[in-house]
């Protein structure tokens, strides 16, 4: 929200910026990355020029969308791993993150087609999603309930193979992902 040559910003600015990224997200999830920017500034109630001042283009409010999405993410896992039992963190995490792309799989998808996956605010949410996942893969290692050849990008696919598997059918989240634990389990 701010940069070296800005000031912080007031708490009315704060409210303003965090509520438009708010409408902007519901927004993008019902008419995609098109979504008319004067209706995002009306659901949050605040006028044009202050989605301009916060936003001044339409890509810098969808990244600003999809870089809250990833801190998102990566906070629930430093969460989980603060409050979970040892080797609870990581299944309660794909849970969550099986849950949270199959909630958000049309604005995620809208915000990665038009950010380029060769910037650096997607190489900057790669990178924290990889660091997430390490720390709830290295955690459940450490506790001896995940194989120790399990890589981070081995739990990045399967957690993404169960956010699609179970996106038309959330009922059988559980199911897939306590068959994917037990594959992640040490073998005997």
């Amino acid at each position: 929200m701010t940069t070296a040559d800005q000031r912080p910003m007031r708490a009315d600015a704060r409210r303003n910026y965090q509520r438009l990224l708010d409408a902007a997200k519901v927004a993008f999830l019902e008419h995609g990355a098109d979504a008319p920017l004067e209706d995002i500034a009306r659901r949050a109630e605040v006028g044009i020029g202050t989605l301009y001042r916060h936003f001044p283009t339409r890509l810098a409010l969808q990244a600003a969308v999809y870089q809250e999405q990833v801190d998102d993410l990566c906070a629930k896992a430093y969460e989980l791993l603060d409050h979970e039992r040892s080797g609870n963190a990581l299944a309660a995490w794909m849970r969550s993150f099986a849950e949270y792309a199959t909630s958000r799989r049309g604005l995620m998808q809208t915000l990665k087609e038009v950010i380029d996956t060769r910037s650096d605010l997607f190489a900057r949410c790669h990178d924290e999603i990889r660091g997430a996942a390490g720390a709830v893969l290295a955690e459940a290692q450490q506790a001896g309930t995940v194989r120790p050849e399990v890589t981070v990008e081995d739990l990045l696919r399967l957690t993404h193979g169960l956010s699609v598997a179970t996106q038309s059918a959330p009922e059988t989240t559980e199911r897939l992902l306590s068959y994917l634990l037990d594959g992640l389990r040490p073998q005997p």
